[in-house]
């Protein structure tokens, strides 16, 4: 049902609840699973049989009796049932089911959207690679992951910020400028031994040949200009990061991903970030020297104190060697996030990650309460995703020529197309692992959920055709909501018209959730639905009124589809 049916639903229980002597219980309404158990369920009168000290049954009698005598019950429901021990089933009146036609083609690309998080922010990050080699299925995944969420979050009106954090300072950019170095003088005729922990994929050669013709490269507005001397070695990592930042961006447009911000782990640095955090660190009391090293007793730190995290043993800060452990400069990044206005932080990141949430939000507790910041306990958020198992006729493909070692971000792109690739990488849990289907994905069958979707959206588009094609006047938008509906009465339309009523509650439901996989559930749903109507039912009759009313339903449904397939980022295709 719509959101302000479920309100008004809500509204007409609360009234009889009251009525009866229950007081104020809150009131859940779910679909039940079988159509003929009706179009609502409710549990309340189980839920209040403590309170009343009667039975469930005799209350949902009671609640029923009253509902119905509530004026707004017979604009609302058009009956109301009791089953077993006191379940409450509902059949919305047939002027409800038709108000959801009439609402989405009114709202239309607007329909499923509102604002109750207005002025408030959100920073997503994801992706967030080392600029060291091509993006990999991980980073695919996080990719459509958090474009998909992104999008969902902004359809309940959150401000959300898309931030791409590059990890430019450490050991791996040391190594990969030794690689392309070496590459570099290997094709210069040198001997060279190339050690075991470099980057090995064809990439490397590619950067140092550019490297040596003094071939520029533009990363981030900035044009770098190589001179061909491989003993310059800060050219040369300046060049390769640039180089590999560059190509990282253009793999990600192929994917349909973009970003609001770019964020520079090396800027922590040069702008005294991660010294300010670590010293509010030792200044909060939680730190302690021991075998060399600077230790952050996350122990001190309880559920409570960590948004219902906790860890099991202190950390290190600063090795032994004096370099800080990874987690300090995250702690420093994140408090930048607080500080540049945003309450609520979600990162996407790979299953590896899980363990080290807690260490994370301790330094930043730590440290926040030093510098006088108000950060929130569940500071930031995670949807961590397990990887994903590519076959391709019926073979594991588990290496890429480019990378050397991995499947590539664009090796699926390229095989697959965007449209296929996104919903795929969406379309299960993040932290299930499942196995990309390359053949599947690319097949024109009921099999293939991309295929199946677009074909329904298509197929809607190929019915107004035909319509004008038969000479049949189609109304306009304006003629469709000023209409009478009541032809809208089977089995098909009154589930389709339901699954309509569902878009706006799935929407708030993955916000909330963080589950940008169930769009793809409510989706599929919703084509299984119109490709059953379409078998049973003829739209084109001769009949103007049953016509016009099914073609607004179809209208109604084409929107839909629409809408949710651009929260996707897939194409809505009008033929195929």
């Amino acid at each position: 049902m719509l959101d302000q049916q479920k309100q008004a639903l809500i509204g007409l229980f609360t009234r009889a609840l009251t009525a009866i002597g229950a007081g104020s219980l809150p009131v859940t309404l779910e679909r039940p699973k079988l159509a003929e158990h009706g179009d609502v369920a409710c549990t309340v009168a189980l839920q209040s049989a403590k309170i009343l000290h009667k039975a469930p049954r005799q209350i949902a009698e009671q609640l029923v009796s009253v509902m119905k005598a509530d004026p707004e019950f017979s604009t609302l429901l058009s009956s109301a049932e009791i089953a077993g021990p006191g379940f409450i089933n509902l059949r919305l009146a047939k002027s409800a089911q038709q108000e959801i036609v009439k609402t989405v083609l009114r709202q239309g690309e607007a329909f499923g959207t509102n604002q109750s998080k207005a002025g408030q922010s959100v920073i997503v990050e994801y992706v967030s690679a080392n600029p060291t080699g091509p993006l990999h299925l991980g980073h695919a995944r996080q990719g459509a992951l958090g474009d998909v969420l992104s999008k969902i979050l902004a359809t309940q009106g959150w401000a959300v910020t898309r931030e791409y954090y590059y990890n430019d300072a450490g050991a791996q950019i040391n190594n990969l400028t030794v690689s392309v170095t070496l590459r570099g003088k290997e094709l210069l005729g040198e001997q060279i031994t190339f050690p075991e922990n470099g980057y090995h994929g064809e990439y490397i050669t590619d950067i140092a040949k550019d490297y040596i013709a003094k071939r520029p490269v533009t990363s981030s507005g900035e044009t770098i200009t190589p001179d061909g001397d491989l003993n310059n070695s800060a050219l040369v990592r300046k060049y390769a990061v640039a180089y590999l930042r560059n190509e990282q961006d253009e793999d990600l447009r192929a994917l349909g991903v973009s970003f609001d911000n770019y964020y520079l782990e090396s800027s922590l640095y040069s702008d005294g970030y991660v010294e300010e955090a670590v010293n509010a660190m030792i200044r909060s009391g939680h730190t302690y020297e021991k075998d060399n090293a600077l230790w952050l007793r996350t122990t001190d730190f309880t559920k409570e104190d960590l948004g219902g995290l906790i860890d099991d043993k202190d950390r290190v800060m600063k090795k032994q060697d004096g370099f800080y452990t990874y987690f300090v400069p995250d702690v420093a990044y994140h408090l930048t996030k607080f500080r540049r206005g945003f309450s609520r932080a979600i990162n996407i990141q790979g299953s590896d990650h899980h363990g080290t949430r807690a260490r994370l939000r301790a330094g930043i507790q730590a440290a926040a309460k030093v510098l006088g910041l108000d950060v929130p306990k569940v500071f930031p958020e995670w949807l961590l995703h397990k990887m994903l198992l590519v076959m391709k006729d019926g073979q594991e493909v588990k290496m890429s020529k480019r990378s050397g070692s991995y499947i590539t971000l664009r090796d699926l792109v390229d095989w697959v197309g965007r449209d296929a690739a996104r919903y795929f990488l969406v379309s299960r849990k993040a932290d299930a692992e499942f196995v990309f289907d390359v053949n599947l994905a690319v097949s024109k069958s009921d099999e293939n959920p991309v295929y199946y979707l677009q074909y329904a959206h298509a197929r809607i588009c190929s019915v107004f055709r035909q319509a004008s094609e038969k000479g049949f006047k189609i109304p306009s938008t304006e003629e469709m909501l000023a209409m009478d509906l009541s032809q809208l009465t089977s089995e098909k339309e009154i589930s389709l018209m339901n699954h309509l009523a569902d878009y706006s509650a799935t929407l708030t439901a993955a916000s909330e959730a963080l589950t940008p996989h169930t769009l793809c559930f409510y989706l599929r749903d919703l084509a299984a639905s119109f490709h059953a109507f379409y078998n049973e039912e003829h739209v084109l009759v001769e009949d103007e009124a049953t016509r016009n009313s099914r073609l607004a339903l179809l209208a109604a449904v084409r929107q839909v589809l629409g809408n949710g397939l651009a929260l996707l980022g897939v194409s809505a295709p009008e033929r195929m």
